[in-house]
């Protein structure tokens, strides 16, 4: 037997979800004023406001807030063949605060939006390009995106309704973790700068299967070389992605000093002489030097047969190689910049040189 309402009152089920819409407004708002207090993605950053602890796993939420941040007047924008190169040997070699923002797996359009942000906020003394072959695939304007998620309103001017905007289930752990980051319980997943050693330990740096690695992407990349009689159609000679990069180098100041920089894969990725893909990497490194000398940049090429791309040694798998060859890198392109010649050792060639 059930107890009867009293006379006026009204029914069980109407306080239960008056009851249950005020509990979930409390807690909205507590959620819209936690996310907003942590700042995962760093929406105030800016000129004498510092940026938050970099903390989420996609760096294409946590980089804008470099961008804008004002901190830096050097950048690096690439993919992963050129997230190894440290900032503090940057800023050494070319002087100013360098940011590593390179993208694992970076399309060229990301990579230009992420310049484009920072060229909005920063007057640059350097800017240095990694020139990947994905700058001169004829389909880049349509594959402007991964499956990863790029969140195109970091990238435009912030305004207030981004607030509630970047208020989901991600930005809730990512601001959980950059409270315990706050109390000192765990560390950021990138320095502030936007650097951090994504491969393994050196210690723990196993040859043998390194090797096995490069074996078998070299394998199936010959077998994709093979097209007896091959002619491009003027739709597959295409290059859309460099006139963002032309635009890119236009953008930038004057004064800015510019290097365009093709990195060193293992030579088993690289285009096999007289081959079709051979062609068409010989005509995007010409189409970038023509870019480059038309802007003052610094054209340096990597990506050749040499004493570090040759011995397997060197990567850990085709495309990724180990930290003491980032450090050679650096060392290369402030050469590069200084003389304008080819390294003697044939690890690089210069292509166009701006003094």
């Amino acid at each position: 037997m059930t107890r009867a309402n009293p006379p006026g009152a009204p029914p069980e089920w109407r306080r239960f979800v008056l009851l249950f819409l005020a509990v979930a407004a409390v807690l909205g708002a507590v959620c819209i004023g936690f996310v907003a207090v942590l700042d995962p993605y760093g929406l105030r950053a800016g000129p004498g406001r510092a940026q938050g602890p970099l903390m989420d796993g996609n760096q294409r939420f946590m980089y804008p807030q470099i961008a804008r941040s004002g901190a830096y007047d050097a950048a690096v924008f690439g993919t992963s063949t050129l997230r190894l190169l440290d900032p503090a040997d940057l800023g050494h070699a070319f002087g100013g605060r360098f940011a590593n923002l390179s993208m694992n797996a970076a399309t060229p359009y990301e990579q230009s939006e992420l310049a484009r942000l920072y060229l909005r906020h920063e007057r640059p003394k350097t800017l240095l390009f990694g020139i990947d072959p994905t700058w001169c695939e004829p389909d880049a304007a349509e594959r402007r995106l991964t499956f990863r998620a790029f969140p195109a309103w970091l990238y435009g001017r912030i305004t207030l309704w981004d607030a509630l905007r970047q208020v989901n289930w991600q930005s809730l752990g990512t601001a959980f973790e950059a409270a315990l980051y706050r109390l000192g319980l765990v560390r950021a997943r990138l320095a502030e700068n936007g650097y951090a050693v994504f491969t393994p330990p050196e210690a723990l740096y196993d040859a043998a299967r390194a090797q096995a690695h490069i074996r078998s992407a070299g394998a199936i990349q010959a077998a994709a070389e093979a097209a007896p009689g091959y002619r491009p159609t003027p739709a597959e000679a295409a290059m859309p992605a460099l006139g963002w990069l032309d635009a890119l180098l236009a953008q930038a100041p004057p004064e800015t000093r510019t290097l365009l920089v093709f990195p060193p894969v293992h030579v088993s990725q690289q285009a096999a002489p007289g081959s079709p893909v051979a062609a068409r990497e010989a005509a995007c490194k010409a189409q970038v030097t023509r870019i480059g000398a038309a802007h003052g940049a610094t054209v340096v090429d990597f990506r050749i047969p040499s004493p570090i791309t040759t011995q397997d040694a060197n990567y850990w798998d085709p495309l990724h190689y180990r930290l003491p060859i980032a450090g050679r890198i650096v060392a290369g392109l402030k050469a590069a910049q200084a003389s304008g010649r080819d390294d003697p050792e044939g690890t690089y060639r210069v292509l166009a040189h701006a003094p």
